[in-house]
């Protein structure tokens, strides 16, 4: 083969694998959605603006339905009206472990006069024994509160609860507050709940 052979080969080969790069580059290149005109509906027949939904303080939380460890359907949507202490836990987690009790103090002799709902999402998908579990938990350490079960692990992903407890505090018109992540005793929940509108 002679070398003009052998040039132009490689120069198509060079060409080709530029046009290849540049189709891939192409299709990788993905045009933002505009959300400005989506409307969300948040339940009771209401409906927000899609970029009001987030998870910073004043945003609404995206709404989410789970089923608790007593049977009953929870939809945080539904709550509207109430200051909610949304918590993210797991039976394993030591820092969970030191704050239930304190939640069910405060549920117990606070939250009914605070007008207070709390949710106490587990994220079941990390725990070793599942459900059973955390009934164990929940009966060793005599919760009362809703404990919903994100058995799919889409909510506490969807709340970004890599590291828990993670506790959203929401305002009674369902937008965020405050977002605590560590625990908290009942006093803390106690002032916090006290700076909620």
């Amino acid at each position: 083969m002679n070398k003009k052979v052998i040039g132009y080969i490689i120069a198509a080969l060079l060409i080709g694998s530029m046009i290849v790069i540049m189709v891939n580059q192409n299709m990788n290149k993905i045009e933002p959605i505009d959300t400005s005109g989506v409307l969300v509906e948040t339940g009771a027949g209401s409906e927000v603006a899609m970029e009001d939904v987030g998870l910073r303080q004043g945003d609404l939380p995206p709404d989410f339905e789970l089923v608790t460890l007593s049977g009953e359907t929870v939809k945080l949507s539904d709550l509207k009206g109430k200051k909610v202490i949304l918590n993210f836990w797991a039976t394993w987690c030591p820092p969970c472990k030191a704050e239930m009790p304190h939640m069910q103090n405060y549920y117990r002799n606070s939250a009914e006069d605070d007008n207070v709902e709390i949710l106490a999402v587990n994220l079941t998908t990390g725990e070793h024994r599942g459900v059973k579990a955390v009934q164990e938990f929940a009966d060793s350490y005599g919760l009362t509160f809703p404990i919903p079960l994100d058995e799919t692990g889409v909510v506490g992903e969807s709340y970004q609860a890599f590291r828990i407890p993670t506790t959203y505090l929401l305002n009674t018109d369902g937008t965020i507050a405050q977002v605590i992540i560590g625990p908290m005793d009942e006093s803390m929940m106690a002032g916090l709940v006290r700076d909620l509108d």
